[in-house]
């Protein structure tokens, strides 16, 4: 679990660097969960590997100043960086704690829990599920997004396939950490019947990545958000790294336009609710 944390610790002033665009890139996926966790005006919310504060922050915006959102995360610098952006926006119903998924505070406290992209990474997925029950309010409800598989979105592809030509990349073991962990269907969704949660669902959610930004500030965005891709960039030297930058930038060609790039994508959102 340190080595996740490590990795993601690294990478937290790049989301935060980047923090508009993401928020961008993902909101159809924060509108997804709060519709599928049933959230409404005034509830209590908990949002699980938090990150920088997304999506927290844009609950606490829809749940309006009578109702309470709190944002965890392992890593301190995400944490540090999500409390600058609350303070920043002068959001006074949300807060934030470093705090592991199989550790939550409160007992019966939120309406609903939500993650997005956070369970693939957790070292205990089934106990972390129990627990997200525990503090939840009787027939509150849990909402989890996760990647569907990596060759239905070109956001992963385009650019990962550009460096594996050149970086060999170890293979992963089936269930290792992994943003691609919970890709195949019904996985999660066993994972959640397993932890006790009742009337556990699965749903795919196409929708469309939109940033407008350049192709060469997209290749940034990219090259620097993810662990995995700016270790293997960095493993290459500068002729090859100017030629993966041109072969990704080319890749992404088809899916940029006048109003920046819009990518297709496909997640699944995984739903829950405590039992009565």
């Amino acid at each position: 679990m340190q080595e996740v944390i490590n990795r993601w610790a690294e990478s937290a002033r790049y989301w935060e660097k980047h923090r508009a665009t993401i928020r961008e890139m993902f909101a159809p996926i924060t509108e997804a969960l709060i519709a599928e966790a049933c959230i409404g005006r005034g509830g209590a919310v908990l949002d699980i590997a938090t990150g920088p504060g997304e999506p927290a922050l844009a609950i606490a915006e829809f749940v309006g100043s009578e109702g309470k959102v709190v944002g965890i995360d392992v890593v301190a610098e995400m944490v540090d960086a999500a409390r600058r952006e609350a303070g920043r926006r002068k959001l006074h119903n949300v807060s934030f704690a470093v705090a592991p998924a199989d550790a939550l505070p409160g007992e019966n406290s939120f309406d609903a829990v939500v993650s997005r992209f956070g369970i693939m990474f957790f070292p205990a997925p089934v106990l972390a599920i129990r627990e997200m029950l525990r503090v939840l309010k009787p027939r509150g409800r849990i909402a989890l997004a996760v990647w569907h598989f990596a060759h239905r979105n070109p956001f992963h592809y385009t650019i990962s396939r550009a460096v594996e030509r050149y970086v060999d990349q170890p293979a992963l073991a089936e269930d290792a950490p992994d943003a691609f962990r919970y890709a195949a269907p019904g996985k999660l969704c066993s994972v959640l019947s397993e932890a006790g949660a009742a009337e556990a669902s699965e749903r795919l959610l196409p929708f469309s990545i939109r940033a407008q930004v350049s192709l060469e500030e997209f290749w940034t965005l990219r090259s620097e958000m993810t662990e995995r891709l700016r270790n293997g960039l960095a493993k290459l030297p500068t002729e090859q790294m100017a030629e993966v930058r041109r072969e990704a930038i080319e890749a992404l060609r088809a899916y940029s336009g006048e109003h920046g790039v819009n990518l297709p994508a496909e997640v699944l959102i995984v739903s829950g609710r405590k039992p009565s």
